[in-house]
């Protein structure tokens, strides 16, 4: 009796030195290889057949996501070719800004506190604003909320192209006045028709960076879209109410609601997918005459009649030409007397 132990020791011990996987499933039994696969997943050891539907479903949804196109590098490319599609921007006959104009928010830069370069209103979005063609039935569009951010580029596109919308039954081409209310709306298709909202700041709902009053583009329209256009120079603003808006001249945006201002923050950089970028909030800033500063002077820029692809940088330059003709007069004015 004593012999037979021994001799099935020895087995048990010469068997786990050369197989201790296979004793493994021998003592453990086959549910923990639902865990811990040992074998190649053609060796039908434990509980294969589950492993083996288990790939092919995991299979049979990547083919699916991919024929609906709602994989990440789908989404990815159908951003990049869709948001940054040329846009032609509206051409004003009159020189004054019209509803139904399609345009560009441009904030020239400059500033005594702040470097800032130019910048552009523009969308701000990845794959996970991207309505997939199941839900749709149709070309894929953004979702929102979505946020917005100063970008650099001057080319008109989806991304930075934006519609003068009426709020109070005005029809389209009729002129914009100063105090008059309006929304701005992206552009149909691809850009889903938002509009560009925002509301008084509080802890949870807050610009990212600056914690400022924070602008965001809804589907949903209503009072927190009313925007106005304010005359640029605070000693002519009285006189200036109710007459039309001009087209590429310094103007101020304010919120209906919230009194503030669309501002550019070039102390406040945004990491986005398509670069670094300002961030942009609703925000008055003043110097110490009580004035806006160049943080809330925008453009309205559109098409020029003889030249539609004409370079905007080439304007920023002969506003920034504009600045240093009149200090060079201020300079001479101080030196005469």
């Amino acid at each position: 009796m004593v012999t037979v132990l021994v001799v099935a020791f020895s087995f048990l011990l010469h068997y786990k030195l050369h197989f201790p996987s296979s004793l493994s499933v021998w003592l453990y039994g086959g549910c923990e290889m639902a865990h811990v696969r040992t074998y190649n997943p053609r060796v039908r050891v434990g509980n294969w057949k589950e492993d083996v539907t288990l790939e092919e479903e995991t299979l049979k949804d990547f083919i699916l996501q991919k024929d609906r196109g709602e994989l990440t590098v789908q989404k990815e490319g159908a951003i990049r070719q869709n948001i940054l599609k040329p846009v032609s921007l509206s051409v004003s006959p009159d020189g004054f800004l019209h509803f139904g104009d399609t345009v560009m928010l441009v904030n020239s830069g400059g500033g005594e506190h702040e470097q800032r370069g130019s910048s552009v209103l523009s969308i701000i979005a990845d794959s996970s604003n991207i309505a997939s063609q199941s839900d749709t039935n149709s070309v894929p569009r953004l979702l929102g909320p979505l946020h917005v951010g100063g970008a650099h580029s001057m080319t008109p596109c989806v991304r930075n192209a934006f519609i003068i919308t009426s709020v109070d039954g005005t029809s389209d081409g009729e002129v914009l006045r100063y105090d008059q209310s309006f929304a701005l709306r992206t552009t149909a298709g691809f850009a889903g028709e938002l509009f560009l909202a925002s509301d008084h700041r509080t802890f949870l709902k807050c610009a990212k960076k600056s914690r400022l009053q924070e602008l965001s583009l809804l589907e949903e329209f209503d009072f927190l879209c009313w925007w106005k256009v304010i005359y640029f120079d605070p000693q002519e603003r009285i006189e200036n109410e109710g007459y039309p808006v001009q087209v590429n001249c310094k103007v101020l945006i304010s919120h209906c609601k919230t009194n503030q201002c669309l501002a550019a923050l070039g102390n406040h950089i945004l990491w986005t997918p398509f670069g670094k970028e300002y961030e942009l909030t609703a925000h008055t800033f003043l110097d110490s005459h009580k004035a806006e500063r160049d943080n809330n002077h925008w453009l309205f820029i559109m098409a020029h009649s003889a030249n539609q692809n004409q370079s905007l940088m080439q304007q920023d330059s002969d506003i920034k030409d504009e600045k240093q003709r009149e200090n060079q007069e201020d300079t001479q004015v101080n030196e005469c007397t």
